[in-house]
């Protein structure tokens, strides 16, 4: 089954869908798509290393999960569907963050062009990483990721992080449940 992604003008109106394949080039059409943020029962924050067979920044060191609500799907259902499928975790709770946060990155010629809200997450279980979509994952201290003490992350993350700073919802998922 082809993936599609929903490509959206500059005011975020959806104006068409395109393959995921196709659409993740040098000129990168403006599309939805959702970062989460994930926690355990304990407040520790799952740092992820994108797996390297992925088309855009792979191997690099990310937020939690990352992906492309699919047509008639909701920010919320794409979370759900894809933290399962990348991580094997299921939500216990999740947090709006930074609903309108959007931006551009580019490497090696691979732009991404993205109108991309954040979420938060408190889970309850270990992941289970997908080989084809996570080369690794960390269980570490969300200071220390502020801190800058990590491996680079991604420009989207460090976009992130930049607002994520003291925001309440993150310090809501940092406390122990």
């Amino acid at each position: 089954m082809t993936e599609l992604i929903v490509l959206v003008d500059e005011a975020g109106t959806v104006v068409g869908t395109a393959p995921k394949a196709s659409v993740h080039h040098a000129d990168t059409p403006l599309h939805l798509a959702f970062s989460s943020y994930v926690f355990d029962r304990q407040g520790r924050f799952l740092l992820t290393r994108r797996a390297l067979s992925k088309q855009t920044w792979p191997g690099v060191w990310t937020n939690s999960c990352c992906g492309h609500p699919m047509p008639g799907e909701s920010f919320q259902q794409a979370l759900h569907r894809r933290l399962d499928y990348e991580l094997g975790l299921s939500a216990d709770e999740v947090v709006e963050l930074l609903p309108d946060f959007r931006y551009r990155a580019e490497l090696d010629g691979v732009v991404e062009n993205e109108i991309c809200p954040v979420f938060g997450v408190r889970v309850g279980s270990e992941p289970a990483p997908r080989p084809t979509e996570v080369e690794q994952s960390s269980w570490v201290d969300w200071a220390d990721v502020l801190a800058g003490r990590t491996p680079p992350l991604s420009p989207w993350c460090l976009l992130q992080l930049e607002a994520l700073a003291g925001h309440p919802g993150i310090e809501r998922l940092r406390r122990p449940a």
